[in-house]
């Protein structure tokens, strides 16, 4: 019973490391598409890109914004790192808005 334990017990610690750093990325990206999101809107309502970088800072802390857009819409898309386990995962989120949009 002891040796099956000790075989199967690092096995369940490394499932349960996997879920947990899943369930980091997950909200990692989460946090990125919001803050993305509030960037775009931002930038729609004419605000400045370093006042927009400010906001997307807020909810995703390290992340790069870069913008695009034509002469209807105006895109923001963030950049950024999983952190942890998986630093050397890159998650990016982009969301769009129209210009001139409240």
């Amino acid at each position: 019973m002891t040796a099956e334990f000790a075989v199967a017990l690092p096995a369940i610690a490394l499932v349960l490391a996997a879920s947990l750093a899943s369930v980091h990325v997950v909200a990692v990206q989460v946090r990125l598409a919001d803050a993305a999101a509030d960037a775009a809107r931002a930038l729609g309502r004419g605000e400045s890109e370093a006042s927009a970088a400010d906001i997307a800072a807020r909810n995703a802390a390290g992340a790069r914004l870069a913008t695009s857009g034509d002469d209807r819409f105006v895109c923001a898309t963030l950049t950024g790192r999983a952190g942890g386990v998986l630093s050397a995962l890159e998650l990016h989120a982009e969301s769009c808005a129209l210009r001139g949009g409240l």
